[in-house]
């Protein structure tokens, strides 16, 4: 049995110590913590290509990708080129820039579907617009959203939501009022039967059904055959909105999304994460007669000082081009995470550790448990997090960065090379043989 040696980390820990002295827990959200995985935070000092250096000299092949954006890798030069050469002329204006406009053509090019988009800050901004949005068109209040899909922190999402609030045992936040809770439905992801009995239950109350086509935030659970497809019958026959929440999945499974993956146009998307190129940002979009409905054209009201930030909106629309100029971007990316998953996967097999490994184009999540399958939120819950730690740990040790939580995602990214591919498993492989 190999040993593994533990990683000092010693400038790390001092510097969370600090950082508690002043930051609300030490940290800007709560999953960097390492709560879930029993260890301490570890800080970033750099990043470039498929690796990231922490403030102690470690090394670590990233898996995280700063949760999903940096599909291109760290520091690539032109999406770094592009953000200077922007930077240049100044951050900000808040006024309206030719590279708004060249993101949005980008956008409605590569998801025609996408026939209007707005632009904000982050996702939660995007999904709660499109709440807003949807209820204003429809003249409706509720929306059903699904147990363990996360849509940010808006207080209508904190019901039975995923990421974080699972990774700390917070399906519900306080701070909710019961008066918002109550228009929010919860129902099953893969049960197409309670979404009817929802819409049975309410009719002609329903506003929305809001969904990640691929969930991404209690680990990744993909759909089931004729799932997305019975989601917009059923929104359509009862004169409710579909609305694909892709902060995640967005130009991460195909360029048209999971619209182009999956053979489901939604009428609304809420897009981030690569989208900004690593910057914050966030976005809106779909049906023209939907989206004229936003002031102040139209009644439904939504600003930000920093929405279309040019610095956001270059690395962006760089990254973007990047993936849109290369006809086999996803072939690629795909053929990295099934090598992964099928390697991780075959290893754990061979040492007696009992997984579930869920892949979707370039996500992935190595489920520590004994069920067969795992399909919703109820299975997923069921995972082994304190053998994810043990896990955890050891791959952090052995120089792999994933998720320090059970129930995020795996992200493969164009610089990963095979060798980072095949270092990983053998790290899995070490790792289970201790385990």
């Amino acid at each position: 049995m190999t040993k593994i040696q533990k990683m000092d980390i010693n400038k790390s820990i001092a510097e969370f110590n600090r950082a508690k002295q002043h930051i609300a827990s030490g940290v800007n959200s709560p999953v960097r913590a390492f709560k879930s995985v029993g260890s301490n935070p570890v800080f970033v000092d750099k990043a470039s290509g498929a690796y990231i250096t922490d403030i102690d000299g470690n090394k670590y092949i990233d898996f995280v990708c700063s949760w999903g954006p940096m599909i291109l890798g760290h520091a690539h030069p032109r999406v770094t080129q592009a953000v200077k050469k922007a930077a240049e002329k100044g951050t900000s204006y808040g006024a309206p820039t030719i590279y708004e406009s060249l993101m949005a053509e980008q956008i409605n090019k590569m998801m025609p579907h996408i026939q209007l988009v707005r632009m904000v800050n982050s996702g939660t901004e995007a999904t709660m617009s499109a709440i807003r949005l949807a209820r204003a068109y429809t003249r409706r209040e509720m929306f059903i959203k699904f147990e363990g899909c996360y849509h940010g922190h808006g207080d209508s999402f904190l019901i039975k939501a995923g990421s974080g609030a699972i990774t700390l045992g917070l399906p519900d936040s306080p701070g909710v009022t019961q008066g918002t809770a109550k228009d929010t439905l919860i129902a099953r992801y893969n049960d197409i039967e309670s979404v009817k009995q929802l819409f049975e239950q309410y009719p002609d109350k329903i506003a929305a059904v809001i969904v990640e086509p691929v969930a991404g935030n209690m680990g990744v659970v993909t759909p089931q055959d004729g799932f997305l497809q019975k989601l917009r019958e059923i929104t359509k026959a009862n004169g409710a909105l579909l609305i694909f929440d892709e902060v995640i999945t967005g130009f991460r499974l195909a360029k048209g999304g999971a619209a182009e993956y999956y053979g489901v146009t939604p009428d609304l998307v809420t897009l981030g994460k690569i989208i900004g190129g690593g910057l914050p940002v966030g976005a809106y979009g779909g049906k023209k007669e939907i989206m004229q409905m936003i002031a102040p054209d139209g009644p439904v009201y939504q600003a930000g000082t920093l929405a279309g930030n040019p610095l956001a909106m270059a690395a962006g629309l760089e990254t973007l081009r990047i993936i849109d100029e290369d006809a086999d971007f996803y072939k690629k990316l795909e053929q990295k995470a099934k090598k992964l998953a099928d390697g991780i996967s075959a290893s754990a097999k061979q040492n007696g550790i009992s997984t579930v490994v869920n892949h979707c184009g370039s996500m992935m999540t190595f489920f520590f448990s004994k069920l067969d399958a795992i399909n919703n939120y109820k299975q997923a819950i069921q995972s082994d997090t304190k053998l994810y730690a043990k896990y955890f740990q050891s791959m952090l040790n052995q120089g792999i960065w994933l998720a320090p939580s059970q129930y995020e995602c795996t992200f493969t990214s164009a610089a990963q090379t095979d060798n980072d591919i095949e270092w990983t498993i053998q790290a899995a492989e070490i790792t289970f043989k201790n385990l």
